[in-house]
């Protein structure tokens, strides 16, 4: 992935640290918080399909950003920190070339494949 591209999520990532910092939660939820997203991977437990479906769903920054919204409009916090969670984490999996994945297994993402130069 190019470095522009890079730098893109890595600015998304710091958008959420701000978003986050608007909402009444100590700082250590987003450290804990953080990895959660990735219990979308569990459904890699079932197989390839299952897998991609659960963790692109996890991973997807319009869900993020629909959950985000809904905890705005609703004034309800938590589904706020959980949008947040969300988009965050999938802006850093992409910094670091993790992408969404395609159903051909974990390691083929939008991004290239997982372990392979990409540019």
């Amino acid at each position: 992935m190019k470095t522009t591209l890079k730098l893109e999520e890595v600015m998304m990532f710091v958008l959420g640290i701000y978003l986050f910092s608007l909402l009444d939660y100590a700082w250590w939820w987003f450290l804990v918080l953080i990895l959660a997203p990735d219990i979308g991977a569990l459904g890699y437990l079932f197989g390839n399909k299952i897998g991609a479906f659960a963790y692109n769903l996890f991973h997807h920054k319009g869900v993020a950003i629909l959950v985000y919204l809904v905890g705005s409009y609703f004034s309800i916090p938590l589904c706020q920190l959980i949008g947040i969670i969300l988009f965050s984490h999938s802006a850093l999996d992409r910094a670091l070339g993790y992408g969404l994945k395609y159903e051909k297994g974990f390691k083929f993402t939008h991004l290239g494949e997982i372990g392979k130069k990409n540019g």
